[in-house]
């Protein structure tokens, strides 16, 4: 490990941005250039991550920051002013939620992301829908706290199909459907950003905000940017790349799509007829550079990165200078947050940073439609900090996959070797927040007949299939066996309508105290004791509502109906959050020789917990059966005429 100097840093970036212009310069072309530059996703990541393998004076690991990436805007704006090029920023939304820094909007009066983005000089940001995951209320009075309505002048928030009520606060925080920027080089510039469908359906917390149709929202949007003169259209949109291919074709007007949602790193983009589409994965990892000129004659953009060998994504890594200013500014938020966890654990964590547990192998995830090592970690977390809580055995814990934010990673640079920080380990889990306010989504203990956890069970490989694995359900005190390809018996096709089998699992059994298994019965009315979180509780129910063979209701021990506020478990006065429930197991695995808990071994890998199999599709039995009547019936009739 060395130190990096301050030449080196920007002789890195000199190779990748100085290059291109000189290229330009010399290339006859009579189109109007200019440059995005975009991030998605950025999820409240202040700070480089993992955190634990951070270091400010030496080479490491660690990517992103606000500092690394203001370093980076700063640095191309400054090259491109030298041929007078404009640069337009983007963001396609979810700046917030996802590690410690996430819980800000929960504090009054705080807004770092958005204030950072401000001070970077972003023109545009797209709301996405963990913008919401602390309800529309909470997130007006961050955008309150941003400085806006007035702020939209600076930093313009986009919600083309975003509908708050109009008595609603967010209804006066200036969100724009669209507007038009001009460009120093004249170029009218029409800007809309939408929610995708997918992303709508996983908005946590709307609250009285509606969403409207995402393709007739933005086919109205560029119907007025075009009546308003705009020659270039570019839809910021928090869709994923899917959706953004089908706006493409819907609407080819579109020249340029700067995508989120789906956390996609395209090392290049996606061409839709004539549109272009990009996106920077997530996280802060990577800045998008994508260099165009408008072509007035042919009225579409023309990419020039390749020719100019500019990379469409700038790893924000330790290559690049960060922002003296920004950095000093994520300082300050971070002794804030400091402070405010020290609160939240009792004294146990002072520092975001400060190592908690050490572990030879990261707890991973990220299998689709399967048990992961991380989904275990967690359940069993949930499993027994309720078991402390309430004192009394848990049956099962119940986690999905769409909640389960990070995987828990150890460090790996020579100081960090080993080592598990609060900030990183909180990542996996740190969304959302409860009535009391605090961050993190509380535990909740109902109980269920076995019929409903059979039906639980289906939902999940149910879900999973037809939409996709963020609503696969990992477990602790069950395992089950089960076949994905039989949870629906056959589509109708002109109606493109699934019909749900109840059958895709094979077997269910519950671990006892005694480390001996017994089946859980689809027909046996015998009460279970389940623990979640309180957002994976308000989803359970809602397929029952659409398919009432898999409805389930939560109930108290004596099997007396039960309202979700009631379930919320409480510790010590307050309310049980996941993270804490996560913290606390960790610190219970035996110390190792310098005193930090040792990640058992059984988390290196699955345990058998849900087993996948392919059997024969519930659809073959019926045709066999028809076959073998048509056969049986044939029989009979050559029978007959012998």
């Amino acid at each position: 490990m060395y130190r990096i100097s301050k030449k080196i840093q920007f002789a890195v970036l000199v190779v990748l941005f100085t290059v291109p212009f000189h290229i330009y310069a010399q290339s006859g072309e009579q189109g109007l250039p200019f440059t995005i530059l975009h991030t998605n996703d950025e999820h409240s990541h202040l700070i480089p991550h993992p955190a634990v393998n951070f270091h400010p004076e030496r080479e490491h690991s660690a990517r992103g920051g606000f500092a690394r990436l203001a370093g980076a805007v700063d640095f191309i704006k400054q090259k491109k002013a030298e041929t007078n090029e404009p640069v337009l920023v983007f963001s396609g939304g979810d700046i917030l939620g996802g590690p410690a820094f996430g819980w800000f909007p929960l504090m009054e009066g705080m807004a770092p992301e958005l204030k950072l983005f401000q001070d970077i000089g972003y023109d545009a940001i797209t709301i996405g829908n963990h913008e919401f995951d602390y309800g529309a209320d909470v997130f007006a009075k961050y955008l309150e706290a941003a400085g806006y309505p007035e702020a939209s002048s600076q930093t313009v928030i986009l919600g083309t199909n975003t509908r708050p009520p109009p008595d609603h606060p967010l209804s006066q925080m200036g969100i724009k459907t669209h507007y038009i920027k001009e460009l120093e080089n004249g170029l009218k510039v029409g800007i809309f950003g939408l929610l995708g469908d997918d992303a709508i359906n996983k908005t946590a917390e709307p609250g009285p905000v509606n969403f409207e149709d995402p393709v007739r929202s933005a086919r109205n949007a560029v119907e007025q940017l075009i009546q308003e003169g705009a020659d270039i259209l570019i839809s910021v949109n928090h869709s994923g790349l899917y959706e953004d291919r089908l706006l493409a074709q819907e609407i080819p007007e579109i020249d340029v799509i700067v995508g989120g949602h789906s956390h996609t790193t395209l090392y290049e983009p996606v061409i839709e007829g004539k549109t272009v589409i990009v996106q920077a994965g997530s996280y802060l990892h990577y800045l998008g550079v994508l260099e165009l000129e408008w072509l007035p004659a042919e009225q579409r953009v023309r990419v020039l990165n390749n020719e100019h060998d500019t990379p469409f994504l700038q790893p924000l890594d330790h290559t690049v200078p960060v922002h003296e200013g920004i950095r000093e500014k994520v300082e300050e938020y971070t002794t804030i947050l400091n402070s405010w966890v020290s609160e939240l654990t009792g004294g146990i964590v002072t520092d975001i940073t400060q190592p908690v547990a050490r572990s030879e192998f990261a707890i991973t995830g990220g299998r689709y439609q399967r048990e992961t090592a991380i989904g275990n970690y967690i359940t069993d977390a949930m499993k027994m900090a309720a078991e402390n809580a309430l004192g009394k055995r848990v049956d099962l814990a119940v986690q999905a996959n769409g909640a389960i934010r990070a995987n828990i990673t150890p460090g790996k640079e020579e100081w960090s070797v080993g080592l598990i920080s609060f900030y990183d380990l909180v990542m996996a889990s740190g969304l959302g927040s409860g009535a009391d306010g605090n961050p993190g989504y509380p535990l909740v203990s109902f109980y269920l007949t076995e019929r409903e956890v059979r039906r639980a069970l289906e939902v999940s490989v149910l879900l999973s299939g037809l939409m996709d694995n963020t609503y696969f359900l990992q477990y602790s005190g069950l395992r089950k066996i089960y076949d994905p390809n039989r949870a629906v018996v056959l589509t109708i096709p002109f109606a493109d309508t699934p019909i749900p089998s109840s059958r895709a699992v094979l077997s269910a059994e519950l671990e006892l105290d005694d480390g001996t298994w017994r089946p859980i019965s689809r027909n046996s009315e015998e009460l279970l004791h389940v623990v979640t979180d309180r957002y994976i509780a308000g989803f359970l129910p809602m397929v029952g509502e659409v398919v009432p063979q898999l409805s389930i209701e939560f109930k108290n021990e004596d099997g007396e109906p039960l309202a979700l506020e009631d379930a919320v478990i409480m510790k010590n006065g307050s309310q049980l959050k996941l993270w804490q429930a996560l913290l606390e197991y960790t610190k219970s695995h035996p110390p190792g020789d310098d005193g930090l808990p040792v990640i058992p071994a059984i988390y290196q890998d699955t345990s058998g917990r849900q087993i996948m199999v392919n059997t024969l599709p519930l659809w073959v039995w019926p045709v066999f059966g028809v076959v073998l009547i048509v056969m049986v019936v044939v029989w009979v009739v050559k029978k007959r005429k012998g």
